[in-house]
């Protein structure tokens, strides 16, 4: 008996049958086809009862029934489905039950048919005493899901074993099954079976590698070998050998998905565990299955599956209790392996199974691990078993580097300084990756963020660079939402800049900065609304100000007077109050060829010289300026009213010379918009202080900050940028409590 399924979507009025080329499917007589039902809770799937198709008088295997479908229309007008081969399936003499065709989607005319028995009768094997018992533990291609009655690569494994070694297959994979999910199930469905060797057959597919962001590929990767590095280490616990299924196409992936996939699979090669290498027999050169061997995107059909299980090496399976136990005892060493040790107590410890090391000094002198320790450095190439990476401290402790970082021929690349009394262990940073081990915020193949709990996280960086966090970068602004809101420092550098992660309901609010080879511990301080956090708001002349933040790294998105040149301290005053209406209306802006500005008839002061781009015809049509004004200045004027509304306090930074009633006149002004939030009024020019004293929250420093010698002269440009960190730090400004304002800021509707 045969059941049929096929995914359809249709409209209303319109249906789906089914003809063949029996008696029992109408004989491609379409006005005696076999119309197929749905439901409400199963569509877009449609199916017919049972149908009994009897073989052809002919003898012997082999037999098959050609068949297609068609969709009737309202009005009973039939399509046909897709053009040349038919559908078919072959006809089993012997097989009794019911067979669900599953025909996956109408249209998608498949090359080979895919049928399963609606209840499978398990077969129970005795296992002799000499024999072994292979567990295989994945996903649903492992099920066998595609291939023709589920006798996928696992089922043919199973008989060839049996037959020529007689050994005893164990099947407990699961559909979806991703590594996460293979963890969490390893306890009860393997280590029950009491297995002699596990096969761990996963796919970066069951992982959303086909469908996520770009910017979540590498994360997934990572956490996908990480995930199956720790299926192996649980196999081994178990006394079993790992055997690992190679990663395998997608007909969705992409050429960077296959780069990826390529990487991954050369990792696995090198991991030291034998590997069912599928790729080279499934893969199109693309990451794609080759033609004719897949059923849909992530399944091989029955073809692909014998081909996954003709790649597999028998000889893998050509041993003994015995010879098990033997191999099993490498990995049944003491946890800890000294390596290292002198006369004064200092002690070095491998952790091969966790690839980790542990660093004793009980001594009372200070010990410099460093590149040029050879001696120790020469033992922990040949003993420790090191892999290229981050390592970071389980246990970190102040004065100890919480972080070293491994080259690749095994040797420690940072200097570390093991205190007197500090006892430290060092674990690989991708363990940290797995499953169940910490949560993935955010890694594009160099920075790692990873939750640690509710209140810590580490921030890995493996590049050769530093790495500048900011809030400007959507992505990783994005990934820290998954933490709680608050202040997070670094417990055992708190003093260092940029070590203060500020964290807000979108996310990110500063900056963050992590040297070369490093990883960063950040554990929770306080509530942001413990903290007074201040804005720095430049007001003009010119774009000095901005220039300075920029090299102290405290500059943010641009706010409305950051590239413009304003050189009346009254239109500055005139611009806010009238909350920068007419700031870039066309009306008031007029181009002078001669100068490459565009200058303002309302406020004659103000000007801009940084609007109009090379592919502009400014003199003929300035259209594409005021637009690309409008969208520019809309937002920093956003930014601006956002900031000082969501600051603590502010800092206005004015350049540029003043006059007392021009400060008087913009300091009532700032006072009425910030509505009684503390503020100060920072004015920088080359005049006597004398001019604004006793004026309350205006402080003046008779400096002169000018962008043209900045830009001539780099050395003067960060002579100019130590001034004003001095002055900012006498303010108790510091990248610990700076407001940093969003690029994209919530508009109040």
């Amino acid at each position: 008996m045969y059941r049929f399924q096929v995914s359809a979507y249709t409209q209303t009025g319109e249906s789906i049958a089914l003809v063949g080329s029996t008696s029992e499917l109408g004989l491609w007589d379409i006005t005696r086809c076999i119309h197929l039902r749905t439901s409400a809770d199963r569509y877009p799937l449609w199916w017919t009862d049972e149908i009994d198709i009897q073989p052809s008088g002919e003898s012997g295997d082999g037999q098959s029934v050609e068949y297609k479908y068609v969709r009737f229309d309202a009005k009973s007008w039939g399509e046909w489905e897709g053009f040349g081969f038919n559908r078919w399936l072959p006809i089993n003499h012997q097989h009794s039950g019911t067979i669900v065709v599953d025909d996956g989607a109408f249209g998608y005319l498949q090359p080979y048919p895919f049928g399963y028995t609606e209840q499978p009768t398990p077969v129970k094997q005795s296992l002799g005493e000499d024999n072994l018992k292979v567990v295989v533990i994945g996903s649903s291609v492992a099920l066998g899901h595609k291939a023709w009655l589920l006798d996928g690569w696992v089922g043919q494994l199973e008989q060839a074993l049996q037959q020529k070694y007689d050994h005893r297959v164990v099947n407990v994979s699961e559909v979806g099954a991703n590594v996460s999910r293979t963890i969490a199930r390893f306890g009860s469905v393997v280590t029950p079976e009491q297995p002699d060797i596990v096969i761990i057959a996963l796919s970066l597919g069951n992982e959303g590698l086909a469908y996520c962001s770009p910017h979540e590929r590498r994360a997934i990767q990572r956490r996908f070998e990480s995930g199956l590095q720790q299926l192996v280490k649980m196999t081994r616990q178990l006394g079993a050998r790992p055997i690992l299924g190679s990663v395998y196409p997608n007909g969705d992936y992409s050429p960077e998905h296959y780069w990826l996939l390529q990487e991954t699979h050369n990792r696995m090669l090198n991991w030291g565990v034998p590997i069912l290498d599928w790729l080279a027999v499934l893969d199109n050169g693309q990451g794609r299955w080759r033609d004719g061997i897949s059923f849909d995107p992530a399944h091989p059909n029955t073809i692909g599956h014998r081909l996954m299980y003709e790649a597999i090496n028998l000889q893998l399976f050509d041993i003994d209790k015995a010879e098990l136990a033997k191999e099993n005892q490498h990995f049944w060493q003491p946890n800890e392996i000294p390596i290292y040790l002198d006369q004064a107590g200092f002690y070095v410890c491998a952790c091969i199974a966790e690839k980790g090391l542990r660093i004793s000094n009980p001594s009372k002198y200070s010990y410099t691990i460093a590149p040029y320790w050879q001696e120790l450095q020469t033992v922990l190439q040949t003993k420790a078993g090191l892999l290229p990476g981050i390592y970071i401290a389980k246990n970190p402790q102040i004065g100890t580097l919480p972080f070293f970082a491994v080259q690749e021929d095994g040797a420690i690349a940072t200097t570390v300084e093991i205190l007197p009394g500090a006892d430290v262990e060092y674990t690989a940073s991708f363990n940290l990756f797995a499953p169940n081990n910490s949560q993935v915020l955010f890694y594009d193949g160099h920075l790692g963020i990873l939750q640690k709990d509710e209140h810590h996280l580490w921030v890995i960086n493996e590049s050769d660079h530093e790495y500048n966090i900011h809030p400007m970068w959507k992505e990783v602004r994005n990934a820290l939402k998954a933490m709680p809101a608050g202040v997070y420092e670094d417990p055992l550098h708190p003093e260092i800049p940029f070590r203060t992660m500020m964290i807000g309901n979108q996310g990110l609010e500063s900056r963050v900065k992590l040297p070369p080879q490093s990883a960063v511990l950040f554990q929770y301080q306080c509530q942001l609304s413990d903290i007074s956090r201040v804005a720095i708001v430049p007001l003009g002349d010119r774009c000095a100000v901005r220039m300075m933040l920029y090299k102290m790294e405290y500059d943010g998105p641009a706010f409305p007077f950051d590239l413009t040149r304003t050189t009346k301290i009254a239109d500055i005053a005139d611009i806010i109050e009238n909350r920068f209406y007419d700031m870039w209306n066309p009306n008031f802006l007029h181009y002078n060829p001669e100068a490459g500005r565009i200058y303002h008839s309302k406020w004659s002061g103000l000007s801009f010289a940084h609007e109009v781009e090379d592919i502009d015809d400014p003199v003929n049509n300035m259209s594409p300026v005021y637009e690309r004004m409008r969208v520019r200045y809309t937002a920093r004027s956003q930014r601006f009213w956002y900031t000082i509304e969501n600051c603590d306090q502010a800092l206005f930074v004015r350049t540029g010379i003043g006059d007392r009633g021009g400060v008087i006149d913009l300091l009532n002004k700032l006072e009425k918009q910030c509505q009684s939030k503390p503020f100060q009024l920072l004015l920088l020019s080359p005049q006597n202080s004398d001019e604004f004293l006793d004026i309350p929250n205006v402080l003046h420093y008779n400096v002169e900050f000018n962008p043209d010698l900045m830009y001539d002269d780099l050395e003067h440009w960060m002579y100019c940028t130590e001034i004003m960190r001095k002055i900012l730090e006498s303010l108790g400004i510091s990248s610990k409590n700076l407001f940093w304002c969003p690029p994209n800021v919530p508009v109040k509707r």
